[in-house]
């Protein structure tokens, strides 16, 4: 069964009320479980409610476009949830160069504050024994991802990491997985301008990649445009099949082995 690997659930483009058609939907479409992201602490507790459904796990972390509201404190505050069995890996993490510096801050203390943060994810993930989620994204050029790697080559020894809807040329999803690192492939891949991103996904071999919706964010042809859920993780994945030459089952079945191997998920839902 598949797995969306990276959603936000507790979105406020989600109301609570359709959480339980959303997920039906999603089984109806062969997925079996779900990976939702915390991207601030008020959004901790949400998507921790939401994982008491057994087929439901959180992510708890501070989002790049997220740091300057929260307070110097916040990845300290996470640590308060590391053991909670809820909890499968830290984030959303990661850099965001794509939107400019929010008012009140110029752009070199912008990225200055999103690198100690990241820096903090990966201690606290180091120390709590739980993998990494992260975002990266540039306006032009890959200074975002340079950047992020950089910090994941000081942490890779102790935690893996994932760079979450991957967009970048094989040659960068090389120097993740050469760390021990994965990638994944959310709707993106399905977009008819795609073309390095489906070339990447054709080189990465089965266990290194896992796919993803991003939803409420990115929904894949044909709901292009579209609020996205998690129901269409399988159109992704169903492309990303016939790409490779492997039969969608196959993808299933290695995508989901490597979300288990990744992610700590609580042993009742496995």
């Amino acid at each position: 069964m598949l797995t969306d690997s990276h959603c936000h659930l507790a979105s406020h483009r989600f109301q609570p009320e359709e959480i339980p058609g959303l997920l039906e939907r999603a089984r109806a479409a062969g997925v079996s479980r779900l990976v939702t992201l915390a991207t601030c602490l008020e959004n901790i507790q949400p998507n921790l409610a939401l994982s008491e459904d057994p087929a439901i796990h959180a992510c708890i972390g501070i989002h790049p476009c997220d740091v300057h509201h929260a307070p110097d404190d916040a990845v300290a505050r996470l640590s308060a949830f590391t053991r909670d069995l809820r909890v499968c890996a830290i984030g959303e993490t990661g850099l965001d160069y794509y939107h400019p510096a929010p008012e009140g801050w110029d752009e070199k203390s912008f990225r200055d504050r999103q690198l100690d943060f990241l820096r903090r994810h990966f201690e606290l993930a180091s120390a709590a024994r739980l993998n990494i989620v992260i975002h990266t994204r540039d306006q032009a050029g890959q200074a975002s991802f340079e950047d992020a790697l950089a910090i994941y080559r000081y942490f890779h020894a102790s935690v893996r990491a994932v760079f979450h809807c991957f967009i970048g040329p094989w040659e960068n999803a090389k120097r993740v997985l050469d760390l021990g690192g994965l990638v994944s492939f959310g709707g993106v891949a399905t977009f008819k301008s795609a073309h390095q991103v489906r070339d990447t996904a054709c080189q990465c071999p089965a266990g290194s990649f896992m796919v993803e919706t991003d939803a409420p964010y990115l929904a894949p042809e044909p709901h292009r445009g579209k609020r996205n859920e998690p129901a269409f993780v399988r159109e992704t994945a169903e492309r990303l099949a016939a790409l490779r030459g492997e039969s969608l089952e196959v993808l299933v079945r290695h995508t989901s082995e490597t979300a288990l191997r990744f992610f700590r998920f609580r042993p009742d839902s496995i």
